[in-house]
């Protein structure tokens, strides 16, 4: 097995830019920026040839140093993985040949960060889907550690959210400093991802703190995000850790102010009022059953809110 080179070998054995490519160190500046506080600046001192190699798609180089006998979960001082490499820019082919080398899909960093988030946070759905595949763990080890899920509704990847979900990660999964995953959606204005968590039975009054969903929506004055919560049961009357209800937070003269003030006058129908219930009543883990119930079709659609 070669001997893997040292920081100062490392770096120089970086190619110069192309013709046509983003100056030398943008891309490295622009995924500094992407991992934010989650990761040390002093990471990108000791990269080895493999991270480079996955970190840039160039999976003729990557075959060629695993062949060479590079360690697959060779780790930086911050225990960055190629594989983290590899997800963080959505190199498919990457993450491919690298898990099917032996690559750890569950390797944290020292911040806690997994493969898994990487991908939610370049939004490649495919890349979570061939971890998840995989044996990469859906759900965040320890509390404080960075969450996939919210993550994904963050960056408004629909197609990550889903396939977390799907493997059974809870929708209304709560990190103490952001809040419930529905919160994040809203305050980011991610319609497609409130759509799918509400779908999915997460509690539409959940938020951070006291701040409820329809006070991130409100006060964004996302029109869509607050039609969206209201259909689900939102209640207007919650108020956040200022005391104020979210009608408060609306913009003067905005869509939201305008739905909240019709909302107001005109109480809910009975029609809605109905399926607010019964879908309490059912339960979030069996609203997935909703389709084998011996029901007409429209009613099915009336209960699934479709």
């Amino acid at each position: 097995m070669p001997e893997v080179p040292t920081a100062a070998a490392g770096v120089s054995r970086k190619r110069g830019a192309e013709p046509g490519e983003p100056p030398p160190g943008h891309e490295r500046e622009a995924k500094k920026a992407c991992w934010g506080i989650l990761t040390s600046q002093g990471s990108w001192a000791d990269r080895s040839p493999l991270h480079e190699a996955a970190s840039q798609g160039r999976l003729l180089a990557l075959r060629t140093l695993l062949n060479q006998g590079y360690p697959v979960n060779i780790v930086t001082i911050d225990h960055v993985t190629p594989l983290h490499e590899a997800c963080l820019s959505g190199h498919v082919a990457c993450v491919r040949a690298l898990i099917n080398a032996g690559a750890n899909v569950n390797a944290t960093t020292i911040d806690g960060v997994t493969p898994l988030f990487n991908s939610c946070a370049s939004g490649s759905s495919v890349c979570v889907e061939l971890l998840l595949q995989n044996g990469a763990n859906p759900r965040t080890a320890l509390a404080h550690h960075p969450s996939a899920l919210h993550e994904a509704c963050k960056r408004g990847s629909r197609e990550c959210l889903e396939s977390l979900l799907s493997r059974g990660v809870d929708p209304d999964y709560d990190v103490p400093h952001l809040g419930s995953a529905l919160y994040i959606s809203c305050l980011h204005k991610h319609s497609s991802c409130t759509k799918t968590l509400l779908h999915k039975g997460a509690n539409v009054n959940r938020g951070r703190g006291e701040d409820t969903p329809l006070h991130a929506a409100v006060a964004s004055d996302c029109e869509e995000q607050v039609s969206l919560l209201l259909d689900f049961g939102a209640d207007v009357n919650l108020r956040n850790s200022n005391n104020l209800r979210p009608v408060e937070l609306a913009p003067p003269g905005g869509k939201a102010l305008q739905l909240l003030k019709a909302h107001n006058v005109s109480p809910r129908t009975l029609c809605e009022l109905s399926r607010i219930h019964i879908r309490n009543l059912i339960g979030r883990s069996r609203l997935k059953f909703l389709q084998q119930l011996p029901l007409p079709p429209l009613l099915k659609q009336y209960l699934e809110h479709t």
